[in-house]
């Protein structure tokens, strides 16, 4: 019988008790991978965990993690729920004054930065966040004041209060409750200010008990771990880990993915589109740009491999002249990219944002498979999955649900609730106030069991793709039916930069919509800064596209090519790389008022 936890401290000391020498983690030092056991992570989360308590941190207060991803970004946390406390955690990218505001409205007492240079810019505004009593830093030196100490001071005197308080430590993590707040996520902040999600212990226990019970993934695999930790995609892996036991090499530098593969040789990888976007780039522009035989043989060997994936997502095996062929392929062309990948890999995972179909063939075909998953911050991550079992292909219906537990349907809510931090939520009722933690129940009440989210809340299915179009909500769908909401999906997705999606909170005329990106059909092509021309080709190419399968009032009536890039530089997108659709719209309302100078359309 699957064991069951009360709170995830729990899960991880059980995880050490069980498998003490088991490998644990690898991260890169030097120039090679150093391994932890589970026994050495944790003496490390205990030091950390004592260290905190002897800072201040009590229960469910909250310790933030300002850092990239890293190995002591995982000690860190696993640390500060074994104290009791609550994570909270900030993009490294975050701007000063969004690091400031998040620490403020959290109430975060402890901050843990990755470096001085972080420390320093919160250090330089001690005044505006009175609540942080201490900052830790992964590397550098502390302070004389003792307001900034470094994680080996943090961790020395956590030993000596464990030696003082013997047995206290355990006594804490025993006491932490399954609905005790764990995790401080905080959303990107595409509409203004940032907004808190709080997840409790029993959201992440679920989820590694669901993926544990769907089998993906064992004792035996090994995961390469690059994604941010303070979304929650990374995070839900961190969970899975505990309760299955698997090893996972840590390296949160996006440009060594590629060469780590081939050093960690993992059994599978979590990704985000983007970055099998760039793999894909990357193979197909090395073949075409070594022409002649070698580009042939790639285009050969690709087409193929579809032929094989065709037969395969059918049910079926090549046979005869088709199952040479593909041998010849795989040795010829496909071995190498499963080299590149470290020549151990299971899966890909694919989460965060719809996979384009062309991409999951591209890799079918190579013989490598990419799962998708769907989920939310508010249902701490994954609600559905493809598995290894069935088609990972779904032909734009996205990813086959799966309950964990099937005698779970229907009685268990397995998530409290993610609650609405209450300083970042509408004035609350005085009957809905929790007064002990000064909360707010969240009106948004996701049943996240596996693939179902109430129906007023979203899709009912995995990651909903479909060639280019994401599937709106039906409550969206019929307000922009009847012209009372701005449309807000993607009508032509470029391949390599996403649309701009300007829609101004203002009354709309019927059937009148902008787009405002470069439009894929028929652009020119860009060199360096070159500019891209507006003229009448591009015109009529942009509303031949979006006639093309639309009712009247989906078509793009009106367009414009902005004159730089968004970027988070810029401070157009948020970390996550999401729009800042307050800040664009108030940056490009001349562009937008444009649109609605005229008051008749044509339809």
């Amino acid at each position: 019988m699957a064991e069951t936890f009360r709170s995830v401290p729990q899960m991880f000391l059980h995880r050490v008790e069980k498998t003490p020498d088991r490998e644990a983690y690898l991260f890169p030092e030097g120039n090679g991978w150093t391994p932890l056991t589970w026994r050495q992570v944790g003496e490390k989360v205990k030091a950390i965990a004592c260290g905190l308590r002897a800072l201040g941190l009590g229960d469910e207060d909250r310790a933030s993690i300002l850092s990239a991803t890293r190995i002591d970004w995982i000690l860190a946390d696993l640390g500060i729920l074994a104290a009791g406390g609550a994570t909270t955690t900030i993009y490294p990218s975050s701007t000063t004054p969004d690091c400031l505001f998040i620490l403020q409205d959290s109430g975060t007492r402890v901050l843990l930065a990755e470096s001085r240079e972080q420390a320093d810019r919160i250090a330089a505004k001690r005044s505006e966040v009175p609540d942080v009593k201490a900052i830790v830093v992964f590397e550098g030196t502390g302070t004389d004041d003792g307001y900034v100490l470094t994680l080996e001071q943090l961790m020395t005197k956590g030993r000596e209060w464990d030696a003082a308080n013997p047995g206290r430590y355990e006594a804490i993590v025993d006491a932490v409750r399954t609905d005790a707040l764990a995790t401080l996520i905080y959303t990107s902040g595409t509409t203004g200010r940032p907004k808190g999600v709080e997840l409790t212990h029993d959201c992440w226990l679920y989820e590694a008990e669901a993926i544990d019970e769907l089998k993906l993934l064992n004792e035996d695999d090994r995961q390469y771990f690059w994604l941010p930790l303070a979304h929650s995609f990374g995070k839900v892996l961190e969970a899975a880990q505990l309760r299955i036991g698997f090893s996972t090499a840590v390296d949160g530098r996006v440009e060594k993915i590629v060469e780590n593969l081939g050093q960690v040789k993992p059994t599978f990888v979590a990704a985000v589109p983007r970055i099998f976007e760039k793999i894909y780039n990357k193979v197909t522009t090395g073949a075409k740009e070594a022409g002649g035989a070698k580009w042939a043989i790639f285009s050969w060997a690709f087409g193929v491999g579809r032929e094989v994936s065709k037969l395969r997502l059918a049910g079926q095996e090549p046979s005869g002249l088709l199952a040479l062929k593909h041998k010849v392929a795989h040795a010829l062309v496909f071995s190498k990219l499963h080299t590149l990948f470290g020549g151990r890999l299971r899966c890909f995972v694919s989460g965060s944002a719809p996979l384009a179909r062309p991409l999951g063939e591209f890799f079918h075909a190579a013989g490598i498979i990419v799962l998708e998953g769907y989920g939310l911050t508010e249902t701490s991550a994954a609600t559905c999955v493809n598995t290894l079992g069935e088609a990972p292909l779904r032909d734009g219906r996205g990813a086959a649900a799966r309950d964990a537990d099937p005698d779970r349907r229907g009685r268990r809510d397995p998530h409290p609730g993610p609650r609405s931090h209450a300083r970042l939520s509408q004035p609350p009722r005085p009957d809905r106030r929790d007064a002990r933690r000064g909360r707010v129940a969240s009106q948004r009440r996701h049943r996240a069991r596996r693939g179902r989210l109430r129906e007023d809340h979203g899709p009912q299915e995995g990651p909903h793709q479909d060639l280019g179009r994401q599937v709106r909500r039906p409550a969206d769908a019929r307000e922009e039916a009847h012209g009372r909401l701005p449309l807000r999906q993607p009508l032509a997705r470029p391949r390599r930069q996403p649309e701009l999606r300007l829609d101004a909170r203002r009354p709309r005329p019927r059937g009148h919509h902008e787009v405002g990106r470069r439009p894929r059909a028929r652009r020119k092509a860009l060199r360096g800064d070159r500019e891209v021309g507006r003229g009448p080709g591009a015109d009529r190419a942009v509303h031949r596209r979006s006639q093309q399968g639309r009712r009247a009032w989906e078509q793009v009536k009106k367009w414009e090519i902005l004159p730089a890039d968004l970027t988070l530089e810029a401070g157009d997108l948020t970390p996550s790389m999401k729009l800042k659709r307050k800040t664009v719209e108030q940056k490009y309302r001349s562009q937008l008022d444009g649109f609605y100078e005229e008051t008749a359309v044509r339809v």
